[in-house]
């Protein structure tokens, strides 16, 4: 038997939020937009909050990930071992590539 297997956008969001927050240095995820922000005063906080996914006109997947990052870290290596850590996930996990893969650190923690 042959089929067709679909990974939704929610489910791929999910894995990249997980994956970044695997990540030393990563002490959370900021809303990417006023919904979210919502959900999360209203308690409804998701492993794919922080994660925003386009596709262009080829169907190629881009991601945006806005962190938290602990005060003190070096930044760039955080975005850099969370991009490694990403592009393994999405390979091993969900047989799929991203296009582009951009982290905005918009906020930094004492922890």
């Amino acid at each position: 038997m042959n089929g067709t297997v679909h990974i939704s956008e929610p489910a791929l969001a999910s894995l990249i939020g997980l994956s970044a927050h695997e990540i030393p240095g990563v002490v959370g995820m900021a809303p990417a937009n006023l919904r979210e922000g919502l959900q999360r005063v209203l308690g409804r906080a998701q492993a794919r909050d922080g994660v925003t996914l386009t596709q262009d006109e080829a169907g190629g997947l881009s991601a945006d990930i806005y962190i938290v990052v602990a005060y003190g870290v070096n930044i760039p290596a955080v975005a850099h071992n969370i991009t490694e850590k990403v592009e393994r996930a999405l390979k091993n996990q969900a047989s799929t590539k991203l296009v582009r893969l951009r982290v905005h650190a918009v906020g930094v923690r004492h922890v």
